[in-house]
Formats: structure tokens, sequence, C-alpha cells
């Protein structure tokens, strides 16, 4: 890449590499890691309602689990009861072994 490409680049925001990935990305996901892990209780967005996604899980396992399916829970909280009745029915189990 020629210093006036190089230039070009940083002038209209595009921060690639020469292979075409994207610096930022590769910094962030390298000085970070995956945030797949992160404890719900440190999540910023943790107080805010499930989502949908969240919810139609949830129910899906208090079914399964024969357990009461509370529909007025944080984000964090449903993450946490997922995890607990994920370990309860066995289900989604095989993707965390992984």
């Amino acid at each position: 890449m020629t210093m006036e490409n190089k230039s070009e680049n940083t002038r209209s925001g595009n921060n690639r590499n020469e292979n075409g990935s994207n610096k930022q990305q590769q910094q962030t996901n390298t000085t970070t890691g995956s945030n797949t892990k992160k404890d719900p209780d440190e999540w910023t967005t943790g107080d805010e309602p499930m989502t949908g996604a969240q919810r139609s899980y949830l129910k899906t396992l208090s079914d399964e689990a024969g357990e009461e399916f509370n529909d007025n829970l944080t984000k964090a909280e449903a993450s946490k009861r997922i995890d607990e009745l994920q370990h309860k029915t066995g289900r989604g189990l095989k993707d965390e072994q992984s």
C-alpha cells in the first residue's frame, strides 16, 4: 500500500489492513477477547427487560423443565435463568462443552 493510499484510507475512515481485515476489530478482539462469557451482572444493559429471543427460549426451557415461566425478568436475570434451566434440561449444554 502506498503512502498516498494509506493517507486516503485514513481520511475516508477505511481502517482495513493489507489483507482486508478491520484493524480496529482485530485489536478489540485481541485485546479484550470475546464477551460471550461476561458475567450478566456486569452487563451495561443487564437491567433492561429481557429480549424477545430470551423470552422465547426461556419459555421453551421452562416448559421442558416443568418450571414456572416469569415474564418480568431483566436481561441479566433471564440469562442466569436460561443457564439454570439448560443445566436442568441438558438443552444447550452440548454447545457449551465444545
